[in-house]
């Protein structure tokens, strides 16, 4: 009786897939290890890192809220305070207003008073040249008068008028002397006395001296 050749299954591929599994467990479990190794080592470098500024956060908001705080205290005064100082803007207000209108008096007055010297600047000037016309005017009769009476002595004989030169003021006859015809004036220097002669001959001569010779 022959042997039947009976073919038993191959084992080899089951057991190489066992293998091929198992080294893919051990593949995964490395990687598992490297990514908690990794994992740890972060959150060990970066848990302080946090840490810091988590904390920094923390005193910068804490600063923050002092800072705020310390400002709305001091920007927001009290009511007394706030009446205190809405007194003292009135006060300095009214003060204000008390010397604008001190001011505008002042501008007022200085304004009528340079109207006032104006009309009296005119008037003096209106007033000057009425006192230049009536001097023009009294000039003119005086010297009118002197040439008439002037020549009422020319006409006087020697005697009568020597005896008026005689009672004059030596510069007043000299004065009317030296505007008449040389020979009248030397008929009343005739009949002068020594005395009053000389006299008038010197306020004359005097007078003539002081005029320029060119």
């Amino acid at each position: 009786m022959s042997k039947a050749k009976v073919k038993q299954p191959k084992a080899k591929p089951a057991k190489k897939q066992r293998n091929r599994r198992a080294r893919g467990s051990a593949l995964m479990m490395l990687a598992l290890l490297l990514i908690g190794s990794a994992a740890v080592r972060l959150g060990l470098e970066a848990g302080p890192a946090i840490a810091r500024e988590v904390a920094n956060l923390q005193q910068e908001d804490v600063a923050d809220g002092e800072t705020k705080g310390g400002l709305k205290g001091q920007s927001m005064p009290s009511s007394a305070e706030l009446q205190s100082m809405l007194a003292a803007f009135k006060e300095r207000e009214a003060a204000l207003s008390a010397r604008e209108a001190e001011i505008e008096d002042r501008m007022k007055a200085l304004e009528i008073a340079d109207e006032a010297i104006e009309q009296k600047l005119v008037a003096l000037e209106q007033a000057e040249e009425e006192l230049k016309s009536t001097l023009a005017l009294a000039d003119g009769a005086t010297e009118g008068d002197l040439t008439r009476l002037t020549a009422v002595y020319e006409q006087m004989k020697p005697k009568e008028s020597a005896a008026l030169f005689e009672e004059m003021d030596p510069a007043f006859a000299a004065g009317f002397l030296a505007r008449m015809r040389p020979e009248a004036a030397a008929g009343i220097m005739a009949g002068l006395s020594p005395q009053a002669a000389y006299t008038i001959s010197v306020v004359l001569a005097g007078r003539n001296g002081s005029v320029p010779k060119e």
